[in-house]
């Protein structure tokens, strides 16, 4: 079964001008006034959660594995006129960015949790590496404590439509033995009431506790930590209600 990060034209779909404005105001709402003007997102992927930020004024540099997504990234920056500095990486050796840091350093769209819980910790070792004094470090993901409490079976998304075609996705989650959770994602593609193309994909997680993330954090000896929904605009306050969180905390 093939893998959507290969599939950037179809990753990308969901898309709009729509969704990017709501970025926007979800970081806004977050950082509030936060001194960062350059930001680093280790998984960049296409850049739909972290372009939106140059309408802040923040500079965006991304790096990411695949680099088909990298591709689509830089196209959609160049289109408007904001070109993106992008190198191929895994976040586990960001070495690629070796003698640079920036004010903030952030993963987006839910990646930690494409590694195992000991990744996830040298994902942060090397991202660290990478922030200024004073900068920030920064990461999203589902609250997989809430998904493994509940096991949900089914994530419905709303329809969107790419040009006059309408298409549906959902995502089926299998509940793995090993603790894993398996999220097969179904496209269906509708042109006059009728499915003219299916696409399936299969992308593996590894469920890590907040904390885990969070106690790295403060090990390494960062303050302020402060954990939001996404969007950050979300009037949800209690982090076990929190579908998606964003955890940002500040280096000494």
């Amino acid at each position: 079964m093939g893998k959507l990060y290969e599939r950037a034209e179809i990753y990308d779909l969901i898309e709009s001008e729509q969704r990017s404005e709501i970025t926007r105001r979800d970081w806004a709402a977050f950082l509030e006034d936060r001194p960062i003007r350059t930001l680093l997102d280790v998984s960049i992927g296409t850049g739909g959660m972290t372009l939106p930020l140059q309408e802040l004024g923040i500079e965006v540099f991304g790096s990411d594995l695949s680099e088909a997504m990298l591709t689509r990234c830089r196209e959609k920056a160049a289109g408007k006129g904001r070109p993106v500095e992008c190198r191929q990486a895994d976040f586990r050796d960001l070495s690629c960015w070796a003698g640079r840091q920036f004010d903030c350093v952030a993963s987006t769209g839910n990646s930690l949790g494409y590694v195992e819980n000991d990744g996830v910790l040298q994902a942060l070792e090397r991202m660290d590496a990478l922030v200024k004094p004073g900068g920030y470090l920064c990461f999203d993901s589902r609250n997989w404590e809430k998904i493994q409490r509940e096991k949900p079976r089914f994530y419905l998304y709303n329809p969107f439509f790419h040009g006059d075609d309408r298409v549906n996705l959902v995502q089926v989650w299998d509940h793995n033995d090993d603790g894993s959770v398996t999220f097969n994602l179904l496209y269906t593609f509708e042109r006059g009431n009728r499915i003219f193309q299916k696409e399936q994909f299969e992308e593996r997680y590894h469920p890590f506790p907040k904390d885990l993330a969070a106690g790295k954090l403060l090990a390494m000896g960062y303050t302020d930590l402060v954990v939001g929904p996404v969007p950050g605009f979300a009037p949800v306050t209690e982090f076990d209600k929190m579908e998606w969180y964003r955890l940002i905390a500040r280096k000494p």
